[in-house]
């Protein structure tokens, strides 16, 4: 149920013009975040590094960064602003539940993910990853009842068929030194993140609606970082299962490019992640889940050409086929998303325009 706030009680960043900012900002981090993290995360295993789970942890390990941004907004509205009802946390039980099973889900999707990108090139995976938007969607009509356009059914249709291509003469793209059950189980292992990531982001947009309080962007951040610490939490179990911290030291010793590099890595991994996390937080506060998966689809062609520029990796006539479906998905579903709202602004009056939403 949607409720209706006077201008008085509704937070600056939830009127219009401060949420177009605020999804580009999203963006951006979602940008970073999503062409960085699978490159910053292949070089950990191109060059010697083979911890699954201490590379699935990494995933969610940078909520301090949360945390931080968070003590900043706080400081700022208590000592700068004076308000002196501004709080640090604010998230009821109810919600901190919520978060709990999404932290869960998430620590599920970045093994698989993890374990995915140890055994898949960049350029591979990422095509895989594409069908996320498939799961997405779905998962979005069943859960916030996401209405579609003939756009955005032609995008997911050849975004699910260009991610299906990949799967044809695998052979051919196999890393040297690596079975073909090696590689078809990182196959299916990323295809099952990225299903699980696609169930996410629909469940963070309906936790939005059914909060009971009112969700500003500082909840957002406040629930991006409890669900980054129980995914934190179940991967550090899965380490000491797999006595990964005690490899740790041995493992950077070794690695190819030398130990520093490799807490570098281990670092700009975990930075990486919360830009993904703030992003993808971001844009479904002021957008949708569906845009959300789109805009991770759309970033496909740019974390493709990095990768075949920075790691010599092969592209085969399967990834040109992919690529191109993508694209002209992508192209569909933005095309329609502008008839949408050309439409909604010709049939909306300005003062409907300027009313202040409240997920409750």
């Amino acid at each position: 149920m949607v409720d209706m706030e006077s201008d008085s009680q509704v937070s600056p960043l939830q009127r219009p013009s401060a949420k177009k900012a605020l999804l580009i900002l999203s963006f951006v981090g979602l940008f970073i975040g999503n062409c960085g993290l699978p490159l910053i995360t292949r070089l950990y295993f191109i060059h010697g590094g083979n911890r699954v789970w201490l590379s699935s942890c990494l995933l969610s390990a940078g909520w301090p960064f949360i945390l931080v941004i968070m003590i900043a907004a706080f400081y700022h509205h208590r000592v700068i602003r004076g308000d002196s009802s501004a709080k640090l946390f604010n998230m009821k039980p109810r919600l901190v539940l919520f978060s709990a099973v999404l932290g869960a889900l998430t620590g599920v999707g970045n093994y698989l993910y993890a374990y995915g990108i140890s055994k898949l090139p960049v350029s591979t995976s990422v095509l895989v990853i594409a069908s996320q938007l498939a799961f997405t969607a779905g998962f979005a009509y069943l859960l916030v009842k996401q209405k579609f356009s003939p756009f955005s059914v032609n995008a997911i249709v050849l975004l699910t068929i260009g991610s299906s291509v990949l799967a044809l003469h695998t052979n051919s793209d196999r890393p040297e030194g690596e079975s073909n059950k090696e590689y078809v189980l990182g196959f299916v292992m990323t295809l099952a993140a990225s299903a699980v990531w696609g169930f996410i982001l629909p469940l963070t947009e309906y936790t939005y609606q059914k909060a009971k309080q009112i969700i500003d962007f500082p909840l957002v951040m406040e629930i991006q970082l409890y669900i980054n610490f129980f995914a934190t939490l179940f991967g550090i179990v899965g380490m000491l299962i797999n006595n990964d911290f005690k490899v740790i030291p041995r493992e950077a010793r070794n690695f190819d490019l030398g130990e520093t590099k490799y807490y570098t890595i281990i670092v700009c991994t975990a930075m990486l992640s919360q830009f993904f996390a703030i992003g993808a937080g971001g844009v479904i506060f002021c957008a949708s889940s569906l845009l959300s998966g789109v805009i991770i689809s759309v970033l496909l062609p740019v974390t493709e050409v990095l990768a075949i520029l920075l790691y010599k990796e092969k592209f085969q006539a399967e990834k040109g086929v992919a690529l191109v479906l993508s694209l002209w998905g992508f192209v569909s579903y933005f095309y329609g998303e502008m008839k949408h709202a050309q439409n909604t602004k010709e049939n909306t009056s300005p003062a409907e325009m300027e009313v202040p939403l409240n997920h409750g």
